[in-house]
């Protein structure tokens, strides 16, 4: 890389913030320590980073704290590093718009494949290469694919997390088809469905929120019954 990434690694663990750094180094990334959240912001500041690799469990502010105020100012995307096997652990980081988790113990080579992962997600606002198509419309909205915005009928911006955007991204993409939470994994982030894994379930939710804040009975992103979901609008591809 002849610039190279910028990780913001949160951990208060020494020995496990030396492991990781190392291996990030040797994979290439630049890395910014911190024990803890007092300077995040900081350096969101005067050193952006790429991505943030973000402990759960930190002594004073909590992780689950941190990364609230993050995405409420920054779409800088997450990663949350927790010891916590519980599914409404792994929910609730997904909930706060991080977009990766991962759960200790943990391998580095895992871990970096991760990272690539969601950065090859969010290329595009890192001047990676430009999408095949300028965004999608549907029923009044407006996906941005360049500015990876959304906004409404009334041209209001909707914010989104990367995760978020990637879920409606492949839903425009796929309108019309049936895809089950495996597809929608692999397509979003590059891997499958772990057993009891809802994490799929939560980003659709999320978005669900955005789009149809007040229904009851969504009609845009149906269910289908032991199937997965489907995007039920006609779509309108913005060409670049």
């Amino acid at each position: 890389m002849t610039t190279q990434t910028h990780i913001l690694l949160v951990e208060d663990d020494s020995e496990i913030a030396a492991l990781v750094s190392a291996a990030l180094e040797r994979g290439g990334f630049r890395t910014t320590h911190l024990d803890g959240g007092t300077n995040v912001f900081q350096v969101l500041e005067f050193d952006p980073p790429d991505l943030i690799l973000l402990d759960l469990l930190l002594p004073g502010e909590s992780g689950t704290a941190i990364a609230r105020r993050i995405r409420a100012a920054h779409p800088v995307p997450i990663i949350m590093m927790t010891a916590m096997t519980e599914e409404r652990d792994r929910i609730s980081g997904l909930d706060l718009g991080a977009d990766d988790y991962v759960t200790k113990p943990f391998s580095t080579r895992e871990l970096i494949a991760r990272i690539k992962a969601v950065l090859r997600r969010t290329g595009p606002n890192l001047n990676g290469p430009k999408p095949p198509v300028a965004g999608y419309k549907f029923v009044g909205w407006h996906l941005n694919t360049r500015s990876r915005e959304l906004t409404d009928p009334d041209g209001t911006r909707v914010d989104l997390t990367s995760a978020e955007f990637e879920i409606l991204r492949i839903f425009c993409e796929h309108n019309g088809e049936v895809l089950s939470r495996d597809k929608l994994m692999l397509m979003a982030q590059g891997r499958k469905v772990e057993p009891y894994d809802r994490g799929v379930d939560t980003m659709v939710s999320r978005v669900r929120s955005k789009v149809e804040p007040f229904s009851t009975s969504p009609s845009l992103i149906k269910t289908v019954r032991h199937s997965g979901y489907v995007f039920t609008p006609d779509v309108t591809v913005i060409p670049t």
